[in-house]
């Protein structure tokens, strides 16, 4: 593909707001400045608005927009060309438009398209011209294992996610909490009549798109089932083996599902709680959906429970702030314990009033402070508390 032919379809990816259309400011924590020798890397699920924060990011730098490119590499007119020269025709093509001066931006979204980007990305940064490299994937293992190492030293990154509370009421200004806990936060959804089609079709193409061309499982029926009953057990134990006896396949597939399902941003895996790293390993994990919106339309009817959406929602609230979030059960289960600047802070979720706290949750407390007296007092969430804890 010659350099004209790729500025032609970058050029058709150039931000262009339509009138009227809302933009919702993203709510993340960024770098101070954009630097020619470290790649800006955002990484999110499918669909969650990794695309709309791209012209986000040419205001807050200060950027010239018409010294910005912008390029999907998922565009089916690149196809055939997905190889490391695409790139290159890229950004002589630009940089011979604006000259060798000129402070040049390239925005590549969804760039885990390109075979071996990695070391072309490193090659560039090495050897820097006044070029700025920001770039989005949708998968978690993209800055993972030999890419990793690729990069090291050349990139920071920022994980974006479906719409806070805050940032879905920017959109729907008379979202109720109640309403946010059932929808979730994926941006288009929020603001289409038909947002449950949307849901399950973002569902299916994460699925197809993210999971099963990457693992090169041969059919998707497995998959789909192990996904929907980790979505069925949010908030619960997951055994492996029991979903394994379920859909019929071995322990060691459903555990490679998982891990691509989270790598894809699907669901998130929470840890039980303790200092012992052999302790977590030994407990079985629980599982999140990246979505509480996404979590009602997989499930089945009778699996749309509005206290686990509560608490998903709570989950994802929890994970956009602090890194290390495990659950802690003995007698009893504390939801959500939270490690962060030395402190250790229990949450539980409950549809309770407001302050209070069932029987079952002080009982579980009670059992959790025994073993750990340093903790800080437990914060208990509910639908009425929960815009003031987490917005």
């Amino acid at each position: 593909m010659t350099e004209v032919d790729v500025l032609a379809v970058a050029e058709t990816w150039r931000p262009r707001p339509s009138p009227g259309t809302v933009v919702v400011t993203r709510r993340l924590s960024l770098p101070e400045a954009l630097s020619e020798s470290v790649a800006l890397v955002v990484q999110g699920v499918r669909r969650c608005g990794k695309s709309t924060l791209l012209p986000q990011l040419v205001t807050r730098y200060g950027l010239k927009e018409a010294h910005c490119a912008f390029l999907n590499l998922e565009d089916p007119r690149l196809s055939n060309a997905l190889a490391y020269p695409l790139l290159d025709a890229l950004v002589d093509g630009f940089r011979g438009r604006h000259g060798p001066e000129a402070r040049l931006a390239f925005f590549l979204d969804e760039i885990q398209a390109v075979p071996g980007w990695e070391r072309w990305l490193r090659a560039r940064l090495d050897r820097p011209d006044g070029s700025l490299f920001v770039i989005t994937g949708s998968n978690a293992s993209l800055l993972s294992g030999e890419l990793g190492t690729v990069l090291t030293g050349r990139h920071l990154t920022v994980e974006l996610f479906p719409f806070d509370l805050d940032e879905a009421r920017d959109l729907v200004p008379d979202l109720t909490v109640a309403q946010f806990i059932e929808n979730g936060g994926f941006p288009e959804p929020l603001r289409s009549p038909d947002g449950d089609r949307l849901r399950r079709e973002y569902f299916h193409d994460i699925v197809e798109r993210d999971i099963r061309e990457r693992i090169g499982a041969r059919s998707s029926r497995p998959l789909r089932q192990v996904l929907q009953m980790a979505y069925e057990a949010t908030g619960s134990e997951l055994s492996l083996r029991r979903i394994a006896g379920a859909v019929g396949v071995a322990i060691d597939t459903v555990g490679a599902y998982l891990e691509a399902a989270e790598n894809a941003y699907l669901l998130f895996g929470v840890p039980f709680f303790a200092f012992s790293e052999r302790k977590r390993a030994h407990r079985s994990k629980k599982y999140y959906p990246v979505d509480s919106g996404l979590r009602r339309v997989v499930v089945t009817p009778s699996g749309r429970d509005r206290g686990k959406s509560l608490e998903t929602a709570t989950y994802l609230a929890l994970r956009r702030r602090f890194d290390d979030i495990c659950y802690w059960r003995g007698k009893g289960e504390v939801d959500f314990v939270v490690q962060h600047e030395g402190r250790i802070t229990p949450y539980q979720v409950t549809l309770g009033a407001p302050g209070g706290a069932e029987p079952r949750h002080e009982a579980a407390l009670s059992a959790f402070y025994e073993q750990h007296p340093q903790a800080e007092e437990a914060v208990f969430v509910t639908e009425d508390t929960f815009a003031d804890l987490f917005s």
